[in-house]
């Protein structure tokens, strides 16, 4: 069968056309107009955006007052989030786990020792400080000046990893960081 250019955009066309028409009228299965369920938002509850992956899903958020506290009691898919579609990958199902009121959150750096079998909590001022530490002498220790006659100013041993967590302004703060350390291995989250 011989199918010319125009004839393949003339039945390309129709074929998408058919598939909109038949998902706007609901046939479909699994269509978004089908669901088997409908949720409504309640008194109480918002909606969010999930931090993990940058795609942007949707989720509603309940929380009640419990001790005279703001307590998160649920996180689920908002149906109504073009996006998921109330749908939520295993990253934004865990969300509840790293609400601020959860018990079992972590709230203070673990570290353990150089030959050590247990983890102690330390605190955030001597973490950081003994990160800093460790960044600057691995970055001395591995400085790279020129590579043959070319100037060069780099290290390779250390790279950056973003987080989709974080906001534009922030990234940006984070990669001008790294670039000032040499870090020539830049990388966010959302692209990997």
């Amino acid at each position: 069968m011989e199918l010319s250019r125009r004839d393949f955009l003339k039945a390309g066309g129709a074929g998408i056309g058919g598939i909109v028409i038949w998902q706007a009228l609901g046939t479909g299965k699994g269509s978004a107009s089908s669901k088997a369920f409908t949720l409504t938002k309640k008194i109480g509850e918002k909606t969010t955006i999930c931090p993990f992956d940058g795609s942007g899903c949707g989720f509603i958020v309940a929380s009640e007052e419990q001790g005279g506290k703001l307590k998160v009691v649920n996180i689920e898919g908002d149906p109504e989030h073009p996006i998921n579609n109330g749908a939520g990958c295993a990253k934004g199902a865990a969300l509840r786990q790293m609400s601020a009121d959860n018990p079992r959150r972590l709230t203070k750096p673990l570290y353990r020792r150089a030959g050590g079998t247990e983890w102690e909590s330390v605190e955030w001022d001597w973490a950081i400080e003994k990160i800093a530490e460790k960044i600057k002498a691995t970055r001395d220790a591995n400085w790279i000046v020129t590579d043959g006659d070319n100037p060069v100013n780099r290290n390779e041993v250390i790279a950056c990893l973003g987080g989709a967590a974080l906001d534009n302004e922030e990234c940006y703060l984070l990669s001008k960081m790294a670039r000032s350390l040499g870090i020539v291995y830049l990388e966010h989250q959302a692209r990997i």
